[in-house]
């Protein structure tokens, strides 16, 4: 099992930056992708960015390349997620998750982001 501890949301205004982090214990040697998805009222979780565990390859979604960069901690434990030049509509419960035989399929609790205009 891997059980994930998300921190760093609040509440910002728009064009600030913020960064999340989220920290993994238990069997993390199983991880192969660690990601951050979104979801915002009313909509479905979306996909933001994920970063490949072993590697460090990252991918991003359309809507945030450029302002957003995912990365790893020196521990190996630990996955970022920089924020920069937030936008209202950026305004969600962040999850982190980690892709575990096939599937995203471990999530942690959330951390509410809001942006204010």
């Amino acid at each position: 099992q891997v059980q994930l501890v998300e921190s760093g949301g609040g509440l910002v205004q728009a064009g600030d930056s913020l960064r999340l982090s989220c920290s993994a214990s238990g069997r993390t040697y199983s991880i192969t992708l660690m990601g951050w998805f979104r979801q915002a009222p009313g909509k479905e979780r979306e996909f933001v960015a994920h970063v490949n565990w072993a590697g460090g390859w990252t991918y991003y979604a359309d809507s945030v390349k450029g302002r957003f960069t995912i990365s790893r901690g020196n521990a190996k434990n630990t996955v970022y997620l920089q924020m920069n030049n937030l936008k209202p509509e950026d305004t969600a419960v962040y999850y982190c998750a980690a892709h575990i035989g096939g599937n995203w399929n471990t999530w942690g609790q959330g951390t509410q982001v809001t942006v204010s205009s």
